[in-house]
């Protein structure tokens, strides 16, 4: 048995010893830096050809065309035949908050409860994750750390993917309210299964809506009182949602659903983002009268309903972005989230522009998260959030990112994926020789 123990000690320290980080924030811009001659997307529709990218102190000080090549104390760096990308953005992930799936002790997205609007994401996140780094190596150099879990699960905030703490990492805290809509499960009777009836399980849900407009009302009094005598913490967090400084990010999949979401939301002068939205098309609009932004799931994915196209989850954000719509592209959890790029790309593939594409998990992200004004696309002003790839970014067979920057900040793009390749091909070409 002490054996075993010891076995099971010195197993536990060299694990540890593999997961310590060896991959450093990069440092602070020191020096301004022109690309020259790619081909630039900037992220809101246009691309400008053989283009120059003049950036310093971590900010985007122009984009221009045609070659131009600024003469001052400028370092240049030549990108002829190659591509230049905004950051993409993993919108609704839990990113950050969870590292291992079956450890338990990693898990840290979900709280127990139903109304949890004190939860803050941000301060969970874990910017020693291994899995950031995999994601920067294609392209996705921010994200939107969510909770889940009950009715109204807190708030996420949106971060850069290169940093010390969640201090650093932080671009936006408490950008959005969380909550899912709440639905009646479908009936499912039968041999060993509980017998509940539909008019049941209605019943159930329209109690739980029903609390919910409660917690909303209560917490809208709240808001509008003076400094009470006694916080609460769960209403006092909802006073950025009513004043408008943060969104309200509303989970719904049904087209009965969606309507009643914005409906409640409406109620309490709240325009909210829906995610999810599997049957927005359906009602595309109501959902254009009421300038509603989409958080899609992404397309490779089997329909809800047997009678569902299909197809459909492959064709949704084209037929509601071409419908005018502000449309963001997502996907569920957090390894999966290097594939972003792919699922974008596949979009194009069932009707999508290119570029409306691309501006899915760039510039109407930022747009969703409110911090447009900063990142999303290549523009002056605007942070220098960007990196180079070889071919089309949202290609799986020509995206190849070489270099990436973030604020500004050349940052380094191995990962745990990399050092296993080199390790093991160097085994295996030692063992040839």
């Amino acid at each position: 048995m002490k054996t075993y123990l010891m076995s099971l000690a010195l197993s536990a320290t060299s694990l540890m010893g593999f997961a310590q980080a060896n991959i450093s924030p990069a440092q602070k811009q020191s020096k301004t830096i022109a690309i020259t001659g790619a081909t630039v997307h900037v992220g809101n529709g246009t691309v400008i050809e053989n283009g120059t990218v003049l950036f310093g102190k971590g900010k985007i000080i122009s984009v221009t065309a045609n070659g131009q090549v600024p003469q001052d104390n400028v370092t240049r760096i030549i990108a002829t035949g190659k591509h230049i990308y905004p950051g993409f953005i993993a919108a609704t992930t839990n990113l950050g908050l969870t590292e291992i799936e079956a450890v338990k002790a990693t898990l840290d997205f979900h709280e127990i409860g139903d109304f949890n609007s004190h939860i803050r994401s941000i301060v969970a996140y874990n910017t020693d994750s291994k899995v950031p780094a995999t994601l920067r190596s294609n392209g996705i150099l921010m994200a939107q750390p969510t909770p889940q879990g009950g009715t109204v699960s807190g708030s996420s905030s949106v971060v850069q993917l290169d940093a010390w703490n969640w201090e650093d990492a932080a671009l936006k805290t408490d950008d959005a309210m969380h909550m899912t809509w709440p639905v009646t499960p479908r009936f499912r009777g039968g041999f060993g299964r509980p017998q509940q009836s539909p008019e049941v399980l209605a019943e159930r849900t329209q109690a739980a809506i029903a609390q919910l407009t409660s917690f909303f009302a209560e917490a809208k009094a709240y808001s509008e009182m003076g400094k009470p005598e006694v916080i609460n913490t769960r209403f006092e967090a909802m006073k950025k949602v009513f004043k408008g400084d943060e969104k309200l990010f509303i989970a719904a999949e049904s087209q009965k659903d969606i309507v009643a979401a914005v409906n409640f939301a409406k109620r309490f002068g709240i325009s909210p983002v829906i995610t999810g939205a599997d049957e927005a098309y359906l009602i595309i609009d109501f959902l254009k009268d009421n300038n509603i932004t989409l958080v899609v799931k992404q397309p490779h994915a089997l329909p809800n309903n047997n009678d569902d196209d299909v197809n459909m989850p492959y064709k949704n954000a084209a037929i509601l972005a071409n419908s005018g719509l502000n449309v963001v592209l997502s996907i569920d959890g957090y390894w999966q989230q290097r594939n972003l790029p792919f699922m974008a790309g596949t979009v194009t593939a069932w009707g999508l522009d290119k570029e409306k594409a691309l501006s899915t998990i760039t510039l109407n992200a930022a747009k969703a998260m409110g911090i447009d004004k900063t990142t999303g696309s290549i523009e002056a002003g605007k942070d220098a959030t960007f990196f180079i790839s070889a071919g089309d970014a949202l290609d799986m067979r020509t995206n190849k990112v070489e270099q990436a920057f973030i604020q500004g900040r050349d940052i380094n793009l191995d990962n745990l994926h990399k050092q296993l390749d080199k390790k093991f091909s160097e085994k295996y070409s030692a063992e040839k020789q």
